[in-house]
């Protein structure tokens, strides 16, 4: 890192390019971080994905492109010396992921882990793609959010080295279509606190919510206050997949966390170390 960050200083710690499913390249990103302000960024495309969830490799950066992806964001980062920027990526975690994603993530600063798919790697569905609503209509929301939460908690203690799980509580991506869980979510979310906790995962506050439309962040306010108070320490995200939402939401995103009991965020360096920040 270039040196202490001032509390409340602008970090962004998922963005996506168009080597995996964003639409900038890592230059269209840095340029709009640099003139947001931006002290630290953190560039996290998709890797890993089986051909079953991604076919045409649309959504990933694929293994034979790693070589030209890391090149470009070397690129990058030498043309901006004003911005502190980590090579990063975000992998999705499903049963048998692991070998793949230590392979393909050799030699990343920051590893984002999430869950977007439910079920095995060649039989199952993802919960946020709007335009298959399939194992939303089969299971419903209730078994949805079941079955998400002991995929994430799986994702949690599995032997990866994830050092933030990413966009914590994603089904509530598909709450403007009308696909919200009728249980109480309450005991889920204690487990999701408790499953990070024991674990010692960081978890994302991230904006991409509110530009879903969902009316929150993710985490939604009552998880990320139980997150809080399990000692879950936060990383702070947009979850850009264009340059113009790079750094999006991420100074309101601080008073947010502020409001919700947290003092600190985590903050990548360059070396794979995380310091701890004050939020203000």
């Amino acid at each position: 890192m270039m040196g202490p960050l001032a509390p409340g200083a602008i970090v962004d710690c998922h963005t996506h390019t168009r080597f995996s499913d964003g639409t900038g390249s890592f230059e269209e990103n840095a340029r709009a971080a640099a003139a947001a302000g931006c002290a630290v960024l953190v560039c996290t495309d998709h890797l890993t994905l089986p051909a079953s969830m991604d076919p045409t490799g649309e959504v990933q950066v694929v293994e034979k492109d790693l070589p030209s992806h890391r090149a470009a964001f070397e690129a990058a980062r030498a043309a901006h010396p004003e911005l502190e920027m980590l090579c990063g990526f975000e992998a999705d975690w499903y049963p048998g992921c692991e070998d793949a994603v230590r392979r393909w993530s050799s030699g990343a600063q920051v590893l984002l882990g999430s869950v977007h798919w439910l079920g095995e790697k060649d039989d199952g569905a993802w919960i946020d793609d709007t335009s298959d609503l399939r194992i939303w209509h089969e299971l419903g929301p209730d078994e949805v959010w079941r079955h998400y939460v002991r995929a994430w908690c799986a994702a949690c203690e599995s032997p990866l080295s994830f050092d933030v799980m990413a966009h914590p509580d994603l089904p509530e991506r598909m709450r403007p279509l009308g696909l919200v869980a009728t249980i109480d979510l309450a005991p889920l979310w204690d487990e999701m606190a408790a499953c990070a906790h024991d674990t010692g995962r960081r978890v994302e506050l991230s904006t991409a919510a509110l530009r879903k439309g969902v009316g929150d962040y993710y985490p939604a306010r009552d998880l990320l206050e139980r997150f809080r108070a399990a000692g879950v320490p936060i990383a702070v995200g947009s979850d850009a997949h264009r340059p113009e939402d790079v750094t999006d939401g991420v100074a309101a995103a601080y008073a947010h966390a502020w409001d919700a009991g947290y003092r600190t965020m985590e903050v990548p360096r360059a070396d794979g170390g995380w310091d701890s920040v004050p939020l203000r």
